[in-house]
């Protein structure tokens, strides 16, 4: 190299370990050393000088956050480690019983544990191969998560490069949360609001959806930060490297040396008293912070306690989150109006006065049926108490009867839809009263069109609740085989799409085009098949072709397919209109694959769970989805129940569970279970 090239070089290095440590001091010690200006004046310079000599280049530098091209999908990464959920406590007794268990297990009077505050994000996996950021993983489904490294390269927060690389294992998988701050949330929300674009509801939804971006640059363009909570797997090349600290904090003080961001209020506790005052201590904080928080997480500190306590199947025995309790406020009904679902159901919605409930600002909520409003009494004109239940999904909790009005207004089951005026019935035995139209009624149509599309069904990725809106309205789609005759032309026309956008839609479409039976059959929308019921009958009848064939005998010999799903299923595949929108899939391209015939009742046979608490469905269709893959459930908690799924204000059978240490699972790990039959274990 000539004299100048060296001397480029070293200034370029020099920037970059500039810049860094600058990112340093401000993400992790939160003690800028520079101002905004002088900051932004260093990473001109490198800009222009790699600009200038683009060998000079380093795959590290902080200017390549942004520059990958965008993706078109995002590719699966197996997690070398699970990512395992938490064991959650929800009152006193519950913390009181985890510290007495690991008192028990480690024989220690008082335990020292770990407590920092729960990040309300979305929890990712870093790898760092000789001090460089290799790859990014979401949690996915704790075996499996999605490759996001270039989305999470352009957050700020996260360093490319480790400082002091050399100290460092030659292989680092670091676990943490992403998050968006408050004031971050805040301005990009109003800022969207102004240009007329999609705001999100809450910090974690638009976090999900920044970090699920195909395009960098426009995770890029989002206020998104992180935290690291630990590092699950180290791996040395030899017997030289460094000794990995054994202490959980201490791991946590070598990841801040390393440059990675670390919650300041990470703290240690000694016992169940300092336990509950941490607790309380970050309940009075709480509103200050510049992040959302959900409760707080304790581990048992010492790291060779930890893999004494091992794991169970979804969840670490040495940790618990011990949630805070869902924030209530009062606010007034100002109306009920009826939303009219895929199967033609109609869902009574409050529009209320808006509230802030946990730093979101509530304006409806569903009151579910007309039976839970007649038991919870609620009338147009009431003070009612908003919870939002799991700090996410806002419920009507009660009336308050005293401060009702004079003159109130009972709600009444519509005799007409309200979005087609078709006849609205209510069949003897059912909750809900439905429109009778069916696909002919928009609602149903466009509701139908947006479940075949999701996630667990077709997972076309882009099909949400705006653009099926387009597609339907201007006529370009009458089912949902029409979705697979679009084209990049037409969907690029429609309002918020583009080129690019039209592309990536359509190559989402021709991803679908080759699915899974079970996929298949719970995308069709048949009333009584869950995915869990889709999963048992694909796994019985192979293919397409003969379970449209079966009869209703065949259908009731499937474990947990009742004579009421055997003639949903029958009555549908009767219905020529049905037979016919199948054959229009199928010529658009839609190959549905053959599955394995077996006679095996699912992937939880031999398992046995037990249902407690208050769930966002009802008891009766999670009895079924767990039975539906082969598993038992009973009604008490024995020490030979596999696990307990435990929802809200969970009673005695979670104590129990607890004190026998049988694993307990909340409603993601329930999910997770159940939509996800072919890995359950």
């Amino acid at each position: 190299m000539t004299p100048v090239a060296v001397s480029l070089a070293r200034r370029a290095a020099r920037l970059r370990r500039q810049i860094e440590e600058h990112n340093r001091r401000y993400y992790v010690l939160s003690e800028p050393s520079v101002s905004d200006a002088e900051y932004d004046r260093l990473f001109r310079e490198l800009e222009q000088l790699e600009r200038a000599h683009p060998e000079l280049v380093v795959a590290s530098s902080p200017t390549r956050r942004v520059g990958a091209a965008p993706q078109t999908h995002f590719a699966p990464v197996a997690h070398v480690l699970p990512m395992l959920s938490l064991e959650n406590a929800f009152d006193r007794a519950e913390m009181k019983a985890f510290d007495a268990r690991m008192s028990e297990r480690l024989a220690r009077t008082v335990i020292e544990y770990s407590a920092e505050p729960k990040i309300d994000g979305v929890a990712v996996s870093l790898l760092y191969r000789a001090g460089e950021l290799a790859r990014a993983a979401t949690r996915g489904d704790g075996a499996t998560g999605e490759d996001v490294t270039a989305n999470v390269r352009t957050i700020r927060a996260v360093p490319l490069r480790l400082a002091a690389p050399a100290e460092a294992p030659p292989m680092l998988e670091v676990r943490g949360e992403v998050y968006m701050s408050k004031k971050g949330y805040a301005a990009f929300n109003a800022a969207a609001a102004r240009r007329g674009e999609k705001t999100f509801a809450n910090p974690r939804n638009a976090t999900s959806g920044s970090l699920r971006q195909l395009d960098p640059a426009i995770a890029a363009a989002r206020p998104l930060a992180f935290f690291c909570y630990g590092a699950e797997h180290v791996a040395a090349a030899d017997d030289n490297a460094a000794a990995f600290p054994d202490v959980h904090t201490d791991v946590l003080a070598q990841l801040a040396a390393w440059g990675l961001p670390v919650c300041p209020h990470a703290a240690v506790v000694r016992g169940l008293d300092e336990c509950l005052a941490y607790h309380r201590r970050m309940i009075e904080v709480r509103a200050e912070l510049d992040y959302e928080i959900d409760g707080v997480v304790y581990k048992v500190n010492r790291i060779a306690w930890q893999r004494a306590l091992g794991v169970r199947a979804r969840s670490p025995r040495w940790s618990i989150a011990y949630k805070f309790a869902p924030e209530e406020r009062t606010t007034v009904v100002k109306a009920v109006e009826f939303q009219v679902g895929r199967s033609g159901a109609l869902t009574p919605v409050a529009r209320l006065e808006p509230v802030v409930v946990g730093g979101v600002t509530v304006g409806n909520t569903s009151l579910h049926n007309m039976d839970e409003v007649r038991r919870k009494d609620v009338r147009v004109g009431d003070t009612v108490v908003v919870r939002r239940a799991g700090d996410v999904i806002p419920q009507v909790v009660r009336v308050i009867a005293e401060h009702r009005p004079k003159k109130t207004k009972k709600i009444a089951t519509p005799r007409k839809c309200p979005v087609c005026g078709g006849k609205v019935v209510r069949e003897e035995g059912e909750v809900a009263a439905r429109c009778i139209e069916s696909l002919r009624c928009p609602a149903q149509r466009k509701e139908a069109i947006r479940h075949f599309a999701s996630r667990l069904a077709m997972d076309i990725d882009g099909v949400g609740e705006k653009l099926v809106d387009q597609l339907v309205a201007g006529g370009h789609v009458e089912d949902v085989s029409d979705l697979y005759a679009l084209d990049e032309k037409t969907l690029a026309a429609l309002e918020r799409m583009g080129d690019k956008s039209a592309r990536n839609l359509i190559a989402a479409i021709d991803r679908s085009r080759s699915v899974r039976l079970e996929r298949f059959l719970y995308a069709l929308g048949i009333r009584e098949v869950g995915e869990a019921m889709a999963a048992a009958l694909a796994r019985r009848f192979g293919e397409l072709e003969r379970l449209m064939e079966a009869d209703e005998e065949a259908l009731t010999d499937v474990r947990d397919v009742g004579e009421v799903a055997a003639s949903r299923l029958r009555a549908f595949f009767d219905d020529a209109c049905n037979r016919k929108l199948i054959a229009r899939l199928q010529a658009n391209g839609v190959r549905v694959q053959k599955t394995e015939v077996t006679d095996e009742p699912g992937p939880l046979v031999g398992n046995t769970y037990v249902l407690t608490g208050t769930l966002s469905i009802p008891r009766g269709e999670a009895k079924k989805r767990l039975q539906a893959l082969g598993a038992k459930v009973t009604g008490s908690v024995t020490s030979k129940t596999t696990a307990l799924i435990a929802g809200e204000k969970a009673g005695s059978k979670l104590a129990q569970a607890q004190e026998l240490g049988v694993e307990v699972l909340d409603e993601d790990a329930f999910a997770t279970l159940t939509t996800r039959p072919s890995s359950a274990a």
